[in-house]
């Protein structure tokens, strides 16, 4: 075990003006080693089903607070929450120094928040709104599944019943109405018809 090549865990990322949320995908990871830095975070910690050493270090695109930074270990996960400094509350074009792209890494929609949308939230009332934001955008995330068709009713409830505009649809005669002039017609057609004998080319001695 102790030769063993640690593993990278899976890391999802999101930011506001103020804080960056850096999510690690760990299971049942007890009392793992993090180390904030102004400018890298480093994680060692053993989790996941079969218990393996997980070790990652990032490089932060800008300096944060290590003193006002917070770290939650939970069940399923370990959040960080990185203060950046008061002078410096810019948006992270992303999260590492270098813009590379890594396997392990990726943007956690459910947290993320556009620069301008943070904004509006702040001129509106703070950061009590952004909670009620995230649970209705939790909630239309379900609407993908058969579970959440439920919430296409708050677009409207008239996808199942008849409009008026089909009324269009009375004047157009029945489908029986249709064969039947067709047949007529056709009768007709076959009075008016001369009869292949009478058509039949005379035959040439």
């Amino acid at each position: 075990m102790t030769n063993e090549q640690p593993l990278v865990p899976p890391v999802i990322w999101a930011q506001r003006n103020t804080v960056v949320y850096i999510t690690i995908c760990l299971e049942d990871c007890k009392n793992p080693d993090i180390n904030i830095e102004p400018e890298q975070v480093y994680f060692r910690g053993v989790g996941g089903p079969e218990k393996k050493v997980y070790e990652v270090t990032i490089p932060l695109f800008a300096k944060v607070e290590p003193e006002n930074c917070k770290t939650i270990v939970g069940g399923r996960y370990i959040e960080l929450v990185l203060l950046k400094p008061s002078e410096d509350t810019k948006y992270w074009p992303h999260l590492t120094k270098e813009k590379k792209k890594y396997h392990w890494l990726k943007v956690d929609f459910k947290k993320w928040k556009d620069e301008d949308e943070t904004d509006d939230e702040a001129a509106g009332g703070g950061d009590g709104n952004i909670d009620d934001m995230l649970s209705m955008m939790g909630g239309a995330g379900k609407m993908g599944g058969m579970g959440g068709m439920g919430g296409l009713g708050g677009l409207g409830g008239d996808f199942n019943e008849p409009s008026d505009e089909d009324s269009d649809d009375e004047e157009m005669p029945d489908l029986d109405d249709i064969e039947t002039e067709a047949g007529k017609g056709k009768e007709k057609n076959e009075e008016d018809l001369p009869k292949l004998e009478e058509v039949k080319p005379a035959t040439t001695a």
